[in-house]
């Protein structure tokens, strides 16, 4: 008989500790991965530097520029690549401190409690006053004067009108009745522009435009149900996160492209026939 502790006292404890939990970067990493994207497009859809966002991926939070730099580039990125921000803003803020505690207002106040300041006499109540005052003396002159037009009245005689009355004529021609505005304003797309219509007609999808210059349109996720239009004098680049639950309208025409759900699809559309770049 051995004296010892026993085979199941050596075996392994499972580690259930903070430092087993994935780190904040590589949580990022591997949700931007699993959504097909590329640290360009976080890049693109974000405008955080190529740089910053390598560096969050490895957890190197200096090049933010402080915490309360880093926690919104942290929301930004989550947000890009399909996460909640949440959980992750906590194990930041629980690894550099949190948040500083606001400060409390009470204080402040409290020179005012103790010494209230002395008022003037109230004019403006003064003025209200003597203003009602002079428009009943007007109104029950007025009305003692009109006593001479009911004595007329009353002895048969009709009170002289100092002007004519006009006869009111009625237009048999009604008036003209607006149209109601189409429910899609694709239909009437210039020619000289190139429009996109992007609808959520299948479920949510996270979406980046932008115009011919470079200059962003849009960044943010399309729930089901909601349509955003896009224009530009030469050419719209779209950026689809879920393509299959999108609907396209190019120019007032609906693209037929057989988008896979879950597909991520870079799209750069121009004036004329719609044609996908």
């Amino acid at each position: 008989m051995s004296i010892g502790n026993s085979p199941d006292d050596e075996r392994p404890f499972e580690d259930v500790s903070e430092e087993a939990r994935p780190s904040i970067g590589r949580t990022l990493r591997q949700a931007r991965v699993a959504a097909g994207l590329t640290v360009d497009d976080v890049s693109t859809a974000t405008r955080v530097r190529i740089a910053i966002v390598r560096a969050i991926e490895a957890d190197d939070f200096a090049p933010c520029g402080g915490d309360v730099y880093a926690r919104g580039h942290i929301r930004s990125l989550a947000r890009a690549v399909r996460l909640d921000p949440a959980p992750l803003m906590e194990q930041f803020d629980a690894l550099y401190g949190g948040r500083p505690a606001p400060t409390p207002a009470a204080p402040l106040f409290e020179a005012e409690r103790i010494r209230p300041e002395r008022r003037g006499p109230n004019w403006t109540a003064a003025m209200v006053a003597a203003i009602v005052a002079v428009i009943g003396f007007v109104g029950f002159t007025a009305f003692k004067g009109g006593d001479d037009g009911i004595k007329d009245v009353a002895d048969g005689t009709a009170p002289s009108s100092s002007a004519p009355a006009t006869p009111t004529t009625k237009s048999d021609k009604p008036a003209p009745v607006k149209p109601a505005p189409s429910d899609s304003a694709i239909a009437a797309a210039p020619q000289d522009k190139v429009t996109v219509q992007v609808s959520a007609t299948d479920g949510k999808s996270w979406i980046y435009a932008k115009d011919h210059n470079g200059r962003m349109l849009f960044d943010g996720l399309l729930k089901k149900g909601q349509s955003k239009t896009f224009q530009d004098s030469e050419k719209i680049n779209l950026v689809l996160g879920d393509a299959g639950a999108i609907q396209l309208y190019v120019n007032g025409k609906k693209i037929e492209d057989d988008f896979q759900p879950g597909a991520v699809e870079r799209l750069t559309y121009t004036k004329g026939d719609p044609q996908a770049g």
